[in-house]
């Protein structure tokens, strides 16, 4: 008897154990996800405005369902104003206007136009009207064959344009340009051809879906637009100032490091690989953002094809980081005295050209006029060429073996390289400075006149190079 109420206690106690191990972990759980929601909100606190926006979006028009007269004029159809929230309502407001609402908006209204066409949204709306035609003809001609032939001659028309359409989206550059729009031809096609076979008021009822989603589009580009807006030209100009501050972050972290060994921050690395990922997003921001209204210190026509560039050589330049992040890793067993002689000038072209970068992001973000040419740019350069005629010196009665030497000349061609990225870099964001009327500061204007009587001063006094024992061509 007792041990069978040991054995019941036992198996009351691992049972009581089990238990409170699974409430600890659910508890961890949702601690876990209440931090990550956390984070993601204070990461960026317009996505908790933009869930808001959704929310009231939708609310606003569900009121269709709940007030009778409204209801009565619409019916059914009502609910195409909360679908039609619900798909095209996007992050950016110029999203919204160029990829999804033209495209939702004029297939499923079945064909009816509104407002001003964005040019993005233009092969989207030719796809429309085509598909819009050709779907109203075939089934006008099936109508004509009788009703037997009718559904055989709709399938067989459905089937052919639907092949052909999507074998011809398999083409590279149809696909990179158009695919979306060849979508919409399909869905359009067959929303008018196959849904008119069993709608004897066909034009009654596009007539009450167009209604019903112009009345949806109009609500949620208000919301979109009045609470809160999202332009995609900001995030563009963020962007593009934020990925040169990270190559700075990794030069200036170089220039700091190199004295001592060098040793891989996570933190920086992630940085700039962070800019050779940026592709995709900057490509998408720059054709949305050229067809936003002016808004901001944007005004009509900002030159946004220049971040376009800007973008490309800073990604260029990461490339290189990339590479020379690589080599700094094995330029660690270089001797220490052929370190000792080129570090004070790697480390000052890094250090320059990490402050260059700084001073050219710092331009883009305040919108003022950029120093040119860059007094810290200049001295990277004169740091490069302090280098190059060190790496010329021949030894003398020296024993070197090359393939030590071979990482530290890679780490010092790669930072030569990188300067002249640099120069090309100031160069565009100077063109944009002047093409989007960047205000100029009189204390850039003081430090520009002063680094050139820097400069002349400096031509006329020759540089001093060390006498070191060593021989490695960098050109």
């Amino acid at each position: 008897m007792e041990m069978s109420n040991e054995k019941s206690g036992g198996a009351l106690a691992r049972w009581s154990d089990g238990l409170k191990a699974k409430i600890s972990k659910l508890k961890a759980k949702v601690i876990e996800l209440f931090k990550k929601t956390k984070k993601l909100a204070k990461d960026d606190p317009r996505r908790i405005v933009h869930s808001l926006k959704v929310g009231l979006a939708i609310t606003l028009v569900s009121l269709f369902y709940y007030f009778e007269p409204l209801y009565d004029g619409l019916g059914a159809s009502a609910m195409w104003a909360i679908l039609t929230v619900v798909v095209v309502f996007e992050f950016s407001v110029v999203y919204v206007l160029t990829t999804k609402l033209l495209s939702l908006v004029l297939s499923v209204a079945m064909f009816v136009k509104i407002g001003a066409t964005f040019g993005r949204g233009l092969n989207r709306v030719l796809a429309t009207f085509l598909a819009a035609a050709l779907g109203f003809g075939v089934h006008f001609l099936a109508d004509l064959a009788g009703d037997k032939a009718q559904p055989i001659m709709l399938s067989l028309s459905v089937f052919f344009l639907a092949a052909i359409t999507t074998f011809v989206r398999f083409f590279p550059r149809i696909k990179a340009r158009y695919d979306y729009g060849f979508l919409i031809f399909i869905l359009t096609f067959c929303l008018v051809s196959v849904s008119g076979y069993r709608e004897d008021e066909i034009l009654k009822v596009a007539y009450r879906r167009a209604l019903t989603i112009l009345i949806g589009t109009f609500i949620a580009i208000l919301i979109c637009i009045l609470i809160c807006p999202v332009w995609a030209g900001d995030d563009l100009h963020s962007l593009v100032s934020n990925n040169i501050e990270q190559l700075a972050n990794f030069f200036q972290g170089f220039g700091v490091e190199y004295s001592n060994e060098w040793k891989e921050d996570e933190r920086i690395v992630e940085g700039f690989k962070s800019v050779l990922s940026s592709r995709q997003t900057e490509e998408s921001l720059v054709n949305f953002a050229r067809w936003e209204p002016p808004h901001g210190t944007f005004k009509f026509r900002h030159p946004w094809k220049q971040y376009s560039r800007i973008g490309s050589l800073t990604r260029q330049c990461a490339y290189r980081l990339e590479s020379l992040n690589t080599y700094l890793l094995a330029e660690s067993q270089t001797p220490l005295h052929i370190r000792d002689q080129l570090k004070e000038s790697c480390t000052k072209m890094s250090t320059e050209s990490g402050k260059a970068l700084k001073d050219l992001a710092s331009s883009i973000r305040t919108m003022t006029l950029p120093r040119l040419p860059n007094p810290h740019i200049e001295k990277s350069k004169a740091a490069a060429k302090d280098l190059k005629a060190a790496l010329k010196i021949r030894p003398c009665n020296s024993s070197i073996d090359l393939l030590e030497i071979v990482p530290m000349a890679t780490v010092a061609s790669l930072l030569i390289d990188s300067i002249s990225c640099i120069e090309k870099i100031a160069e565009s964001v100077g063109e944009l400075a002047s093409l989007a009327n960047f205000k100029c500061l009189e204390v850039g204007k003081s430090a520009s006149l002063k680094f050139q009587q820097e400069q002349q001063q400096k031509l006329a006094t020759p540089a001093i190079v060390s006498g070191h024992c060593h021989v490695v061509t960098v050109d």
